[in-house]
């Protein structure tokens, strides 16, 4: 562990060890590294869940900030969709309430984004220098108020303006997109939920989970690759209700960043409501569907399944009718709780925006008008990353 000051006072950097691993190297293929990258993250979950377990990280940080009264998630891009998921795990945990707030709504908006006393923003950025979390963590130092950050590499700028980070090194990617470092950032941060209010239970389910997900990822790509090859779509939209909705967030964001196709997101039941008048066999209907939902959300795929629309479903089990109008069904199969599960929701879709994206001869580890790190026309010295992170 190593220390830090900042407005005079030492503040602790919580840091996870790096474990080398070959699935981080880069490939001269397109979109070999984003393909290894989404295979890695049972490993990579591994890796970090342990290293947090044995520094004490989370316990420690549970201890310093036990007195908060809410939690506030802030990030941008990927970041802020991790916010969302992390902000209901939080909340349905804990009871506390949580909310998820894009970084620049705070930069520009800042009447409108409340952060009474007792509440503890969590700053999220894959980099550690997303410009506009790196604004935030500069203001909110200013007005003296505690912060937590969470980043995938380390020795960067977050870690020295907010009040204490966790760093998990082995999520990082050589991509442009996030994919491990999403679904390993935001296991972190249920992890913390679960350790503040002290489910045991929580936290086993998280590594009850790794072995099926390999299993899972190890027929996943060919079954996604197989669908790809035989449909041909115009557009995309992911749905989703409760703590899915963030997941169906980024979902839609790795068909549109990866394959340069028009994707949407929509919570699931608010699809009714005027979206559904896209609904063809030409558009793919993304539906992510929960327990505590799922009659409500079932009878909206039967529906839009009735309008023409091609459906593919994730779900934990499906029932006889989902089977039935699903195009492509991948089921979960997993005896863990529902938050628990939330990452596994997510590596269908990165495999459904890298596939599709190889047939249109793309390459999506380089995804077109994006890159990793961006250099901000504002500012002389600073740099950002956009859109994914």
């Amino acid at each position: 562990m190593s220390k830090k000051r900042s407005n005079g006072r030492t503040r602790e950097r919580k840091t996870v060890s790096v474990v080398s691993s070959a699935a981080s190297s880069r490939s001269s293929s397109p979109g070999a590294s984003t393909l290894i990258e989404i295979l890695s993250q049972p490993l990579c979950w591994t890796t970090c869940l342990k290293d947090l377990h044995e520094s004490g990280t989370l316990k420690s940080i549970a201890a310093r900030f036990s007195g908060t009264q809410e939690w506030l998630f802030v990030g941008c891009g990927s970041s802020y969709y991790v916010a969302q998921a992390a902000a209901a795990t939080m909340t349905a945990l804990t009871a506390k309430p949580s909310r998820a707030v894009a970084a620049s709504e705070i930069l520009l908006f800042p009447e409108l984004i409340l952060i009474p006393e007792g509440c503890l923003p969590v700053l999220i950025s894959r980099s550690g220098r997303t410009s506009e979390v790196l604004k935030v963590a500069e203001l909110l130092r200013a007005r003296g108020i505690d912060t937590l950050g969470i980043s995938c590499a380390p020795g960067q700028k977050l870690e020295t303006l907010v009040t204490t980070a966790i760093v998990l090194p082995p999520a990082d990617e050589q991509s442009t997109v996030m994919t491990r470092s999403f679904t390993s950032m935001l296991m972190a941060l249920q992890a913390l939920a679960a350790t503040i209010c002290g489910r045991e239970d929580f936290l086993a389910s998280q590594q009850a989970i790794i072995r099926p997900a390999e299993k899972l990822l190890d027929a996943l790509p060919r079954r996604v690759s197989k669908f790809v090859q035989q449909h041909q779509f115009a557009d995309y939209v992911c749905l989703g209700q409760g703590p899915l909705f963030g997941i169906a967030c980024e979902s839609a964001l790795k068909l549109t960043e990866m394959s340069l196709s028009y994707g949407q997101n929509f919570h699931t039941l608010e699809f009714r409501h005027g979206p559904k008048s896209i609904v063809s066999k030409d558009t793919l209907i993304m539906f992510l569907l929960s327990e505590s939902g799922f009659k409500s959300e079932v009878e909206v795929l039967e529906e839009i399944k009735a309008l023409g629309g091609t459906i593919m479903v994730v779900a934990n089990r499906a029932s006889e009718r989902v089977r039935a109008a699903a195009d492509l069904l991948i089921e979960l199969d997993i005896p863990a709780p529902e938050l628990a599960r939330l990452p596994l929701y997510l590596p269908p879709q990165q495999l459904m925006g890298l596939y599709t994206g190889l047939k249109k001869g793309l390459d999506p580890d380089n995804p077109k008008n994006l890159s990793r790190v961006v250099l901000l026309a504002d500012e002389s010295s600073e740099t950002s990353e956009h859109a994914t992170l």
